[in-house]
Order: structure tokens, then C-alpha cells, then sequence
């Protein structure tokens, strides 16, 4: 049986405040992906850190019970407290999860000890085989480069075939001008 405490300490209301900010914005629009770092040695955690740090994103390790009620308080989905077992650390990123997830799974294949649990990504929760279909997805920028690209593309044939009517009608007159300057 639990031992209830009757006065709550200080430094654990700080420790949930603090998790609680990390994981919170103004927008609501971070995206948290659930690792598992038993065995990763701390150079390698430093380089996950700084390859993740490259992409806005920050790698926290957090005591299970703060973080889960850290997001109980900012009503994230209950399926998230599964995922807050055992020594777990949180990727939290504000843009492009995608690109988070590439680096997790990249850094995966070189460090196979480290365990991708799942994720919370947009509100919807992902097991770790959502994870990896999602991180083979096009990221944000490849999609708005490939939207350009198809709406650029009716515009580029427009201006080349009206750039095609001049030239045409420059080539006819130079053509009948060599003609009668040999005939």
C-alpha cells in the first residue's frame, strides 16, 4: 500500500511545474515523441541532443510520475501515460515531428539500445510502428516545396508558350529575310 503524504514538497511541485512548462505552449502545437535511453552511453545521448538541438527540438529526460501528471494537467490523451514507463526521455518539438523522428530512427540504426516508444504528435497518440511510418513521410518543407512546385508548373508552360509565339514570328522573318538575300 502507498504511503500518502500529508504536506506535498516544494521541490516536486517545482519539478511538475518545470515538466509542465517544457511540454506547454501558447498554441498547444508541440509534438512529443517517447524514447527509451537505457544503455546509451552519454557521448552518445550528447550527440542525440545536439543533432536534435540542430532541428529546434529538445530531449529531456523526465521523472515518469512528473511528466505524467504534467500532461494530465494539459489534458493530453490518457494513452499517453503508457508510454511513461521505465527510464524514458521526451523529444519535444514545436515544428516538424517528422524531422524528429527521422533523427531518432537515424540515430536508432547507430545505437540500436535506444528504444522509440511512441509519440504524441498533432494530439493524436502514435505507437512506435506509427512512429516509423510517419518519420518516411515527406516533412513540411518537402510538401510546401512540392505544392510550389505543381502550382508553379501550370504558370512556367503559360509564360513559355507565350514567350514561344515572338520567337516563332522572329525565326519566320529572319528565314524570309536569308531567302531573299540569296535569291
Amino acid at each position: 500500500m502507498a504511503i500518502v503524504a500529508k504536506k506535498i514538497q516544494d521541490i516536486k511541485t517545482k519539478s511538475i511545474a518545470s515538466a509542465k512548462e517544457i511540454f506547454s505552449s501558447a498554441d498547444n502545437s508541440k509534438d512529443y515523441i517517447f524514447t527509451e535511453y537505457r544503455g546509451l552511453t552519454v557521448e552518445q545521448i550528447t550527440a542525440l541532443r545536439k543533432s536534435l538541438r540542430a532541428k529546434n527540438t529538445v530531449y529531456k529526460v523526465v521523472k515518469n510520475n512528473f511528466a505524467r501528471i504534467a500532461f494530465q494537467q494539459l489534458s493530453a490523451p490518457d494513452a499517453v501515460a503508457s508510454y511513461l514507463v521505465g527510464p524514458t526521455a521526451i523529444a519535444v518539438t514545436e515544428k516538424d515531428a517528422n524531422e524528429t523522428a527521422k533523427i531518432l530512427l537515424d540515430f536508432k540504426r547507430e545505437a540500436p539500445t535506444l528504444v522509440v516508444k511512441g509519440g504524441l504528435v498533432a494530439g493524436a497518440v502514435y505507437d512506435a510502428a506509427q512512429i516509423e511510418a510517419f518519420s518516411k513521410l515527406p516533412g513540411r518543407l518537402e510538401l510546401i516545396s512540392m505544392l510550389m512546385s505543381c502550382m508553379n508548373g501550370p504558370v512556367r508552360n503559360l509564360a513559355s508558350a507565350l514567350n514561344d509565339i515572338p520567337s516563332r514570328l522572329v525565326r519566320t522573318v529572319k528565314a524570309i529575310a536569308d531567302k531573299k538575300e540569296a535569291g
